[in-house]
């Protein structure tokens, strides 16, 4: 008889990223496009793999605007600072991987609200969190908060494509300025996360350069599912997965 044993989890997913599967929203916004709310990461990296339909995601960054198309089997992915738009083209749908898993959960995220909006802490995240649950009332503030992110988003754009970065360089340090208290959080989030990861594979070579591979007796399979479904994300419906290094419930929404 073959044992399954479902062993316990101590180390978080490869490379200690987040894990999370996206359906685009198919609401439009004032500019006629349907799809999710603008925002930037400020120190992560964000991977789309399309798993199914089309669409786009919109990006700013110094190089200018951008329409990237997404279609199943392509990938996308954006640095931080990127400010980035998921547009919904026909049943879009995508596995989102996520560098340093539990910081963009930790308000990593900072969304494209107009500047009034954003040089308030308070108003700012009035207009950013969302009541709790999946039902009707959290749906109509995760609309209000796509439309509110799409105003200020339009007028980053505007600029940039006009050949005026200055609102979008704005954005940024405004950015900044919403996290800046965070930052001792995401330090500790990183060093027991994303560095201990790093770590651990040094000390496994070192363990292999002295013969010594003991560490292979710990080896073992791990198996999830989602514990959350059809979430109101930033850009989409979200599937959500409560492990260790996988992307853990926003907060707020």
């Amino acid at each position: 008889m073959v044992s399954d044993p479902k062993p316990a989890l101590p180390h978080p997913l490869p490379g200690a990223i987040g894990l999370s599967h996206l359906s685009a929203y198919d609401w439009e916004a004032a500019d006629g496009v349907c799809g999710g709310s603008p925002h930037l990461h400020l120190v992560c990296t964000e991977a789309y793999v399309v798993t199914g339909g089309r669409g786009a995601v919109q990006t700013l960054s110094p190089d200018g605007y951008r329409d990237i198309p997404l279609a199943a089997g392509s990938v996308a992915w954006f640095t931080p600072g990127t400010v980035h738009r998921m547009v919904q083209g026909g049943d879009l749908r995508i596995t989102v991987l996520m560098q340093n898993s539990g910081l963009p959960e930790a308000g990593d995220a900072v969304f494209t609200f107009p500047p009034d909006v954003l040089a308030d802490p308070e108003k700012y995240a009035a207009a950013a969190t969302l009541p709790p649950g999946t039902g009707p009332e959290t749906e109509a503030a995760a609309r209000r908060r796509r439309d509110l992110a799409v105003q200020g988003y339009l007028v980053l754009r505007e600029a940039l494509v006009a050949g005026d970065n200055g609102p979008y360089l704005e954005f940024q340090r405004a950015a900044a300025r919403i996290v800046r208290d965070k930052v001792p959080t995401w330090r500790a989030l990183w060093r027991a996360g994303a560095l201990a990861t790093a770590e651990r594979t040094g000390a496994q070579l070192d363990a292999l350069a002295d013969g010594e591979p003991a560490y292979l007796g710990e080896a073992t399979a791990h198996e999830a599912a989602p514990t959350r479904l059809g979430g109101f994300g930033m850009c989409g419906r979200r599937d959500e997965y409560a492990l260790p290094g996988s992307t853990l419930p926003y907060q707020g929404e």
